[in-house]
């Protein structure tokens, strides 16, 4: 039996939020809106992603709620701001399940500098940060790319949120 193109009618809230964030590019804008990119010419070169389908894909974040657009601008809307913990359990998985060389990416407690493990827990203080409080770090299994200006930008610590403008 054929997968439905959709879930409308489900009564599931899984269902109905797949219906939101569920589509392959999805989390990786996410990503790069955490990572504070906010201009569309930036979504574009960092993802190469066919401007057809970003343009939908943010079309549709705007009309979720989960982004807000002023210009040429994209940002997250507190709707938005609460799929951190989504984003961090799929890093988590990842770091764990499929990076052999080590973390990717890793997500420190400004306010005390450890690291968040899983449940997006600080391992130093116990407390679970609000995005506001988390920095971004390269990890040990994420080679410099010379190549990419978002991963160079990236390079020394980052707040979650904070524009990342690039040239």
């Amino acid at each position: 039996m054929a997968l439905k193109s959709d879930y409308t009618g489900q009564e599931c809230s899984i269902a109905r939020t797949l219906e939101v964030v569920g589509e392959r590019w999805t989390f990786l804008i996410l990503r790069d809106l955490f990572f504070g990119l906010r201009r569309f010419t930036d979504l574009y070169r960092h993802l190469a992603i066919p401007k057809a389908v970003l343009t939908v894909r943010l079309e549709r974040l705007v009309a979720a709620g989960v982004l807000a657009r002023t210009e040429s601008q994209y940002r997250l809307t507190a709707k938005g701001l609460d799929l951190w913990p989504a984003l961090h359990a799929l890093n988590d998985w990842g770091n764990t399940h499929l990076a052999p060389h080590g973390p990717r990416a890793l997500f420190l407690h400004v306010d005390c500098g450890s690291v968040l493990v899983s449940g997006g827990f600080c391992a130093g203080c116990g407390r679970i940060p609000a995005v506001t409080e988390v920095e971004y770090r390269p990890g040990p299994g994420q080679p410099p790319d010379p190549a990419d200006p978002v991963d160079q930008a990236l390079r020394p610590a980052h707040r979650l949120l904070e524009p990342l403008l690039l040239g």
